[in-house]
């Protein structure tokens, strides 16, 4: 009789193209297992949005496993005894899982490797996380090279279908009710806008990938437009497994548009952060340029204005129409637009001149994209204190950003104060004196705060 083959899901929660599942069911009746492990990653635990997230994929993946005659095992607790424990009840010999970079899991791996057959596929980037090497072997640190090195090495590896059907082990082990984990907001239920914002799953994600396919070619000119709306909104699915790099790229590779090029890029982005924390694996704490050590960032534990400026900024109250606008929609629906984030992690770290280790933890908190790697890379590149970084010098002015791509109708929409200004009041309403009375005054002027930040630079640029 064939062995029972244990599935650890982690970050990989789909049927189709999905390695770890994949060759377990060739091998034996499959035992699929997610352990919600909260104590590993220490301070970079699920957050809020990500928890709200995973309970409707683990629904939806359940749901799936059960159409193939399957079921899904849940248990709590440290990932590496929860497993062990699992073999010993099902007499699984082997345990089958999809490689994941995070240092948590690196080490959990390694640990759970030591006492057990433990089979590691590559299955969630298009390619497997340190094998684009430079000409001496060595890993890359900068983007644009890293990128020309990928593209040389496509195709990535094949698609992998789905299991027709699989089997299942004579009995099956106890599992945890997943109402019982209380990954949902109830008091209060802050949750409605990401209701109605988003359908979870794997069906869900491939029903997103149909739906941008009408907007691919054009990616490269609206992506940067909050109020066109025309970006791909796959990162969540992307996080969490639901749907792979390679799956996007084997639906597009027939494009030639720069739209396709550019986005092709951003999945590029996403295995360059995993690239970087394999490099760095502390990337989400510590400045990579150790000269910004020294910046005198105003730190709101200590400042009490700088305390009330981080809470303006997290609530959408700085005065700046776009920055608002951005936070506000982060918080009802866990999602930001790309180049609003981009506005909005400039405005805290030059405008409001606060470190964006502050930044980064909040984003955890609240994006249900919230990955380890994409979101250290992305404030560390936004901060100049990154491998790969923007120069701390090149502030983003938030109001000629707002004019400048159209973000009226963004604004109307997650700023009802300002529904009834006309463009292009909307964008800067201080100015114009159209400011509601409802509204926030600016909490800094743009000029003063371009000053105080190169002046902080100064401190660091002077040993």
């Amino acid at each position: 009789m064939p062995q029972t083959q244990l599935v650890w899901l982690r970050r990989d929660l789909r049927l189709a193209d999905n390695p770890a599942l994949y060759h377990a069911a060739k091998a034996g009746p499959v035992i699929a297992a997610y352990v919600l492990d909260e104590e590993s990653p220490r301070h970079h635990a699920y957050g809020g949005a990500s928890r709200w997230w995973l309970h409707h994929s683990l629904e939806c993946l359940a749901k799936s496993l059960e159409a193939k005659g399957s079921k899904l095992i849940l248990r709590r607790g440290d990932a590496v005894a929860e497993l062990a424990k699992l073999a010993q009840e099902t007499g699984a010999t082997t345990i089958h899982a999809n490689r994941h970079y995070e240092p948590w899991w690196r080490k959990a791996q390694k640990k759970l490797a030591e006492s057990h057959a433990l089979e590691l596929y590559d299955g969630n980037y298009l390619m497997p996380p340190g094998s684009i090497t430079t000409g001496s072997g060595g890993q890359y640190k900068i983007y644009t090279p890293f990128s020309r090195a990928v593209r040389a090495e496509f195709p990535p590896r094949d698609e992998l279908p789905a299991p027709e059907r699989l089997e299942a082990p004579e009995s099956w082990p106890a599992s945890d009710d997943l109402a019982g984990w209380n990954l949902l907001p109830t008091k209060p239920d802050w949750a409605g806008g990401m209701r109605g914002f988003w359908e979870v799953g794997e069906d869900a994600a491939h029903a997103r990938l149909d739906a941008f396919a009408d907007d691919v070619d054009d990616y490269d000119d609206k992506r940067n437009f909050p109020s066109v709306d025309k970006v791909s909104r796959l990162s969540p699915h992307l996080h969490f497994g639901e749907i792979t790099p390679v799956q996007i790229w084997y639906a597009f590779k027939h494009k030639r548009s720069a739209g396709w090029q550019t986005f092709e890029g951003e999945l590029i982005w996403r295995d360059y952060a995993q690239n970087a924390i394999c490099q760095f694996p502390d990337y989400a704490s510590r400045n990579y340029r150790e000269d910004f050590d020294r910046l005198p960032w105003r730190d709101p534990a200590t400042d009490a204005k700088a305390a009330s400026d981080l809470k303006a900024w997290q609530q959408g109250r700085t005065g700046y129409p776009i920055v608002d606008a951005g936070m506000r929609q982060l918080w009802q629906t866990g999602w930001m637009h790309n180049r609003v984030r981009m506005i909005t992690a400039s405005f805290l770290i030059k405008h409001l001149l606060i470190d964006w280790r502050e930044g980064e933890k909040w984003f955890w908190d609240t994006l249900c994209d919230a990955d380890y790697a994409s979101n250290a890379t992305n404030w560390q590149w936004t901060a100049g204190t990154g491998v790969d970084s923007n120069m701390f010098s090149r502030i983003m002015a938030p109001l000629t950003q707002s004019e400048k791509f159209d973000a009226a109708g963004y604004i109307r929409e997650y700023v009802p104060e300002l529904k009834g200004v006309d463009a292009p009041h909307i964008h800067d309403p201080d100015e114009f004196g159209r400011r509601p009375s409802a509204y926030p005054r600016k909490i800094i002027g743009h000029r003063e705060a371009r000053e105080r930040a190169l002046a902080a630079l100064k401190v660091v640029k002077s040993r």
